[in-house]
């Protein structure tokens, strides 16, 4: 997709009525956050008036308000508080700036409901990629950090949901609202500070070759930052990894963590891997940013190797900080200790943020963690 188009899409020019489930429509400049998935029901509660749309974007019922109207799947479609809607997905657009409130959310936009073959709902926020990103900035930055390094950030978030707007154009939705995509509140996570900074960086996203890419980050790369392609399948020349003189100071530069060996196993079982009694854990080989390719697992059954990605995620992204670590065997637990938090891919954002501390303008950040990228 030609970039002018993304550039156009960011302006909320269009009617909401033209959002429901549009796949089809790239240049609505609606992002489809995903913010609850394969639930029981939901509580829903609209402070004025509303409408709900079919998925073909046919009007099916409209109302004053709803409070707290639990929402479940039915043999025959949806029921939403006392009235049934027989349809497998509908969209509820609040009238003027309405607030939805789902559970312990309050979201801008509108929202679309789906059930699933398991008779289990998903939820998506419609809402335009600028009110989406005041709900990301809060989670993903602190909101106190230099108004250069919340730009950076801006920047960084807008260029990677517009890319997943194109990658998941065919799905039900483009983004999470966790940490496998961009962590987002909704309404609720807004703050004053990171709204300035979206409203700054106004469509403003960063480019190759005059295309958008997937602006990774990450919160700490412990000095080096980590080639994409070593983790996903791109490989381009702003996601290559470059050396980073600017985290050592981040709380999360270097950590360490110990686990009991039977942990451990319980957890690579679960995964498919044949462990059991564990005898040793060696490092078999490194990348070029020292994060590690794989592990040797050895047990009383034979010995596992594990990509070093894989082994970080089945023992959980927040309790193995990075994939950059040393390991060994004491009293029965693994010791690991370890540099940076995060995959390591595209920018750190504390180094992002001592960088601006010094004085470096938004652009030189980006510049310096996106090499041969451009802001358009």
């Amino acid at each position: 997709m030609p970039l002018y188009a993304f550039l156009a899409a960011l302006c909320f020019g269009v009617l909401f009525h033209n959002i429901a489930f549009a796949r089809d429509k790239k240049e609505d400049g609606i992002i489809r956050v995903c913010v609850l998935k394969n639930v029981d029901n939901i509580r829903l509660t609209l402070d004025g008036g509303y409408k709900i749309y079919s998925r073909s974007n046919k009007l099916e019922r409209e109302g004053k308000f709803l409070y707290r109207a639990r929402v479940d799947a039915s043999d025959k479609g949806l029921c939403l508080g006392e009235f049934s809607i027989p349809l497998d997905g509908i969209i509820i657009k609040p009238d003027k700036d309405g607030s939805i409130y789902l559970d312990k959310w309050r979201f801008r936009g509108a929202i679309g409901i789906l059930k699933n073959k398991d008779s289990k709902l998903t939820v998506v926020n419609y809402i335009d990629i600028e009110s989406y990103l005041y709900g990301v900035l809060y989670h993903e930055v602190s909101h106190r950090w230099p108004y250069e390094m919340l730009k950076v950030q801006a920047i960084a978030a807008r260029t990677y949901a517009l890319y997943q707007k194109r990658v998941m154009k065919d799905k039900d939705y483009d983004v999470t609202a966790d940490i496998y995509s961009q962590v987002y509140g909704g309404r609720r996570s807004e703050r004053y500070r990171t709204n300035r900074a979206v409203n700054l960086t106004r469509g403003k996203v960063l480019t190759y070759k005059g295309d958008i890419f997937p602006a990774y980050y990450h919160a700490t790369c412990g000095g080096v930052t980590e080639a994409a392609s070593n983790l996903w399948k791109i490989d381009l020349p702003p996601l290559k990894g470059v050396k980073c003189g600017f985290c050592g100071k981040s709380k999360h530069f270097s950590w360490k963590r110990r686990i009991k060996l039977s942990v451990l196993e319980e957890s690579l079982k679960k995964a498919g891997y044949n462990v059991d009694g564990i005898v040793s854990i060696d490092i078999k080989s490194r990348n070029r940013s020292n994060r590690i390719n794989y592990l040797a697992i050895t047990s009383s059954i034979g010995t596992a190797d594990i990509p070093g990605k894989d082994f970080r995620i089945i023992i959980g992204p927040n309790v193995l900080k990075s994939n950059n670590y040393d390991v060994s065997i004491i009293d029965g637990s693994a010791v690991f200790q370890g540099k940076g938090w995060g995959h390591g891919a595209g920018m750190c954002q504390w180094g992002a943020y001592f960088m601006a501390r010094k004085g470096y303008k938004a652009s030189e950040i980006l510049r310096y963690y996106y090499p041969g990228a451009e802001i358009k």
